[in-house]
């Protein structure tokens, strides 16, 4: 596997082309279905909403779940996947087979950093507690200025309210500033989610530690 600089510990690629900035989704989701179909349907007009955009799919690369629903739909509609999973957790009973580049690293941080440098913006939709600390750390890596691009959640049936609230909470006490809150795009629909995404400014933020000290 190849590095890319795009990685915390490197220098950030030059900024995607004005007319076409979002090339490339990561999606962080649940390899559980959920109860009922409604995660399902979500994810599967994610999928087609990705397609239609002309936007590739990056994710962990099971056929399990919310996840294999979410690349099926991607590999329906003749759209682009990238599986990105740890050798450890690779088991053909799991994997997705069908996808046209499944890449493998060395652990769980790698795995993170490789879907970094492959995307140009990331989006939780429901999910347990991989989806949030997959999440919530590339969310942190834009915080501390490793990365620009935008962050934000699929909101289905209210799934994530509590959250959103929580990050209100977090705001009102002091804890996250204004410009870190307003990196958190929050929606209940993908077009309008990637709509947001593509007008997306990122914050002025400082870089607060040097990147080799993650």
């Amino acid at each position: 596997m190849t590095s890319n600089p795009d990685r915390p510990g490197g220098e950030p690629d030059a900024p995607s082309t004005p007319e076409r900035s979002i090339r490339h989704v990561c999606v962080f989701c649940g390899s559980s279905s959920g109860e009922g179909g409604r995660y399902l349907d979500a994810v599967t007009e994610l999928g087609r909403v990705l397609v239609e955009r002309e936007i590739g799919l990056v994710y962990g690369g099971s056929r399990m779940g919310l996840m294999g629903r979410l690349a099926q739909s991607v590999l329906d509609g003749g759209g682009t996947v990238i599986g990105i999973m740890p050798r450890a957790l690779m088991n053909r009973e799991v994997v997705h087979s069908g996808v046209q580049e499944m890449i493998l690293t060395s652990s769980m941080h790698d795995r993170k950093s490789e879907m970094v440098a492959r995307s140009d913006a990331f989006i939780a939709a429901p999910g347990g507690l991989g989806t949030l600390e997959a999440f919530f750390e590339v969310l942190t890596w834009g915080q501390l200025g490793f990365h620009r691009k935008p962050c934000g959640i699929l909101d289905v049936a209210g799934f994530y309210r509590s959250l959103g609230m929580q990050f209100e909470q977090a705001s009102r006490e002091g804890f996250l500033n204004d410009a870190h809150r307003r990196m958190v795009l929050i929606d209940d629909s993908p077009t309008r989610l990637l709509d947001r995404f593509e007008a997306y400014t990122p914050p002025e933020v400082p870089r607060w530690i040097a990147s080799g000290e993650t």
